[in-house]
């Protein structure tokens, strides 16, 4: 089981290593994660992941079992002065069990990383959609606004050209009425902005989080690094 759990722990970290290339933007993974085998599996994701939580914490629990265990061997038998292949057999025995506990504990610990990474690039994902979708609304409210004025200026030739006062009356009450949506729009501008600045904001920090999370992976991949 110890061979199995490392090669999970290898395939965590090809995984990691994948979803953090720079050159693969959230978009592209959200579109991968839309993918119809992907929606068969989420079916069964959160099943998945606790029994493979259950089953990690099991291993690790065994492992500092086994690491107490022949730890208290290992003082007893050099204290009773026995022979040296019976204390060298113990040392094996305790290297391995120490061993599997760095193994389970990294493999426990980058499987709750994976999952909170793809938690976050999902996020961001979201977020960096719904800003482009904020930032076409207020394109498009400011290009109705310029149209607006535009129609009001030749409005206002217009009505220096005619003096008939039916005329003036008309264009007056035109011009209020598009005075009047020219304020609608301005007051809907504003709110779109407020709303693509507050999504500015939750993208920047879902960015910081994320980069957070990669500088603290990096540095427990040194440690693992360290600890082999």
């Amino acid at each position: 089981q110890w061979t199995a759990v490392a090669a999970f722990l290898y395939g965590e970290v090809a995984v990691l290593l994948v979803l953090c290339l720079p050159f693969i933007s959230p978009l592209r993974w959200q579109k991968i994660f839309m993918i119809p085998l992907w929606s068969k599996m989420a079916v069964f994701w959160n099943k998945m992941f606790l029994t493979i939580i259950v089953l990690l914490i099991i291993l690790f629990l065994d492992a500092v079992r086994e690491v107490r265990k022949y730890s208290a061997i290992q003082l007893n038998e050099k204290v009773a002065n026995v022979n040296t292949n019976a204390i060298d057999h113990i040392q094996m025995k305790l290297f391995r069990s120490q061993r599997n506990l760095y193994i389970s504990g990294f493999s426990l610990f980058l499987w709750l990383v994976l999952r909170r990474t793809v938690t976050l690039l999902t996020q961001l994902a979201k977020s960096m959609a719904s800003h482009a979708a904020l930032e076409t609304q207020v394109n498009d409210a400011t290009e109705a606004a310029k149209k607006y004025l535009s129609e009001n200026e030749r409005l206002q030739e217009a009505l220096n050209e005619k003096g008939s006062s039916e005329n003036k009356a008309a264009a007056e009450a035109t011009s209020e009425k598009l005075r009047k949506e020219i304020e609608e729009l301005k007051a809907e501008l504003k709110k779109t902005s407020n709303a693509l600045y507050k999504a500015n904001n939750e993208v920047t920090a879902v960015q910081k989080q994320s980069r957070g999370l990669k500088r603290e992976y990096d540095r427990l991949m040194k440690e693992y690094e360290r600890l082999q």
